[in-house]
């Protein structure tokens, strides 16, 4: 067992680089998507079905393929490399924004960025929990989300100056989303030293029987738990639409991700800390009962305190269950196969967040939003139920073996 002593009361500064390298690519990718589904709608003429569909897909891709880059980072035993290629995908995909003219090409563009993310997002949670302290990973996760969150409202707010500089020019403004990507690839490429693999590169398939059978009940039930959370909270992208349907002029809607991510920023961290100490399963508990308030919020109304409240305690749902979960996969898979572990998490909420998504989309054309956000809080209410027969109550983070 590890003192906390002997495990550091300080972060390697390695993990804050890893926050500040997706702290400048949540600044590009926020500056374009918080104008995104405004842009589809108004400019391309997208449904509301065609923009769930998109970022269903969009978002699902990147998941599913944290499998594949997940199992070949433990078989090669490197994260790094894979990272630093998947972020280099998201920067070169930043132009294609700027010069879409269909919701097709916006289609291709999120598909490229996302194949990005999904290549960098397991080698880069499983680089993380390797340069943890044991015993503060849910600080290394948190810490890691909340400067991710930090650049998801710094876009957003730098998107609204400059539509409002620009007189509402999107294509000049996702111009600009090109610069703090190119940022990002320089910071992970010079600020982060990759440590040894904790026990080498796996030498095996990493996806064998036997290796797969040393990912026990624990952890599949944390990858069930996921999936519920997810397919319960569809794209924010649905977030902006109801703010748009409330009468927020264009240039002012990426506010909506500002406000929610300024609240997951500032909670993130503290969330993250509270998980090494607390129960695991109350605080899962705890984000479903946050995210029925905020769909319900989302439902009674488009204006004023319905729709801003809605906003901040979805931020919150965010803070406490996405680090958590995180934390909780590492915790429960062998650290020579956290890749694959993180992988297989993502490839089954990538499904639900496909699946959520199209749905909310559909309900949101035939029925409208009031419904949508109905069915998300009736959603969330049902993996709230069926939380204490995944996770035990009383279940805490114990120590690393």
């Amino acid at each position: 067992m590890h003192s906390r002593s002997a495990s550091s009361s300080r972060l390697p500064p390695a993990i804050w680089a890893l926050g500040c390298v997706s702290l400048l690519m949540d600044i590009s990718s926020e500056l374009i998507h918080s104008l995104l589904p405004v842009f589809m709608v108004t400019t391309l003429a997208a449904s509301a079905t065609m923009v769930g569909l998109i970022e269903g897909a969009a978002e699902a891709t990147a998941l599913v393929l944290k499998v594949f880059s997940g199992v070949i980072s433990d078989y090669w035993g490197k994260r790094k490399p894979l990272a630093l290629f998947g972020y280099g995908l998201g920067a070169l995909s930043k132009p294609l924004f700027a010069l879409a003219l269909s919701p097709g090409m916006v289609l291709g563009a999120r598909l490229i960025d996302r194949v990005g993310k999904g290549v960098r997002g397991a080698p880069r949670d499983a680089l993380v929990a390797d340069l943890a302290p044991p015993g503060m990973r849910g600080a290394a996760f948190g810490l890691r989300q909340a400067l991710d969150t930090v650049g998801a409202f710094l876009g957003p707010l730098l998107a609204i100056g400059l539509m409002l500089l620009w007189a509402g020019d999107f294509r000049a403004v996702f111009w600009v989303a090109i610069i703090p990507a190119a940022l990002s690839v320089a910071v992970l490429a010079l600020g982060v030293r990759e440590p040894d693999h904790p026990r080498g590169p796996v030498r095996s398939n990493p996806i064998s029987r036997a290796n797969l059978a040393r990912l026990d009940r624990a952890y599949w039930g944390v990858v069930i738990v996921g999936a519920l959370f997810t397919l319960a909270r569809f794209s924010e992208a649905f977030l902006v639409l109801r703010a748009l349907d409330g009468g927020l002029p264009v240039a002012w809607t990426p506010l909506v991700l500002i406000a929610m991510n300024v609240v997951y920023a500032a909670a993130a961290y503290p969330c993250g800390r509270l998980a090494d100490r607390v129960s695991h399963g109350r605080l899962l508990a705890l984000g479903l009962v946050l995210l029925i308030a905020a769909d319900v919020a989302l439902a009674m109304g488009a204006h004023g305190g319905w729709l801003w409240g809605g906003i901040l305690l979805w931020g919150l749902h965010m803070a406490m269950t996405q680090g958590l979960l995180a934390a909780m996969v590492a915790d429960t898979a062998p650290a020579d196969l956290r890749g694959t572990a993180y992988g297989f998490f993502n490839l089954v909420s990538g499904g639900a967040l496909l699946l959520a998504s199209v749905l909310a989309g559909v309900l949101w054309d035939r029925s409208g939003p009031a419904l949508t956000f109905t069915v998300g809080a009736g959603l969330a209410a049902a993996a709230l139920a069926a939380l204490p027969l995944l996770v035990r109550p009383a279940s805490i983070p114990g120590p690393v073996r």
